[in-house]
């Protein structure tokens, strides 16, 4: 079975969704960070893994549930420490990050026996997703990140490895108001972010 990896910080004011602030608080945007992260550990937690991995900066809060590992963050740039976390990996393994509360089981339910590689597509031209099935942390060391080219060269940087990539849908990170908006409306039944976006705005009107 597969490794399920999430990557994130943990959720403090001024150190997370700091582009939500306008029109949030730093507050509120730490509540939708913290709300973002539960339901994507929740998802991770119903999903058939081998293991589940929270690959943290900061420290755990009350919002982690049983059944994790959690291992620190190295020091470096993002592609050193997504690179880190693969690289503490000794089978197959699918990473995501806590951007995309959408998510479900059902996405993040991989089968490697006709690839090598997955790659989920983010609309900015990110990715929310990335699956090895032997994770070779050089794949991603050097990677430029957080531009609208990072998807691109990582995925040209598995295609150039020889790796068959399976690639999974295109979703929308949160990480403007807008894209808040839009996540939060085709969020699953249940949401904590869909219900705390909900309970933000209706204080920020009153």
């Amino acid at each position: 079975m597969t490794t399920l990896l999430v990557i994130a910080k943990e959720p403090l004011p001024g150190r997370v969704k700091t582009r939500l602030t306008p029109p949030f608080t730093p507050r509120e945007a730490a509540l939708l960070a913290e709300a973002a992260l539960v339901d994507t550990l929740r998802t991770v937690a119903a999903t058939p893994a081998r293991r589940r991995v929270l690959v943290l900066d900061g420290a755990v809060g009350p919002w982690l549930p049983p059944g994790f590992d959690v291992v620190p963050q190295c020091a470096g740039g993002l592609d050193e420490r997504l690179a880190d976390a693969f690289a503490g990996c000794d089978g197959p393994a699918l990473l995501i990050g806590m951007d995309t509360p959408q998510v479900t089981p059902r996405l993040l339910t991989v089968d490697f026996a006709d690839c090598e590689a997955y790659f989920g597509p983010a609309e900015d031209g990110g990715f929310w997703a990335l699956g090895l099935a032997d994770p070779d942390p050089a794949l991603l060391r050097g990677v430029p990140m957080s531009t609208p080219a990072t998807g691109a060269v990582q995925r040209e940087r598995l295609v150039a490895a020889g790796l068959r990539v399976r690639e999974l849908p295109c979703l929308r990170d949160v990480d403007t108001a807008a894209d808040a908006e839009a996540v939060a409306a085709i969020a699953p039944p249940g949401s904590r972010f869909a219900a705390e976006l909900a309970r933000v705005r209706a204080v920020s009107h009153r």
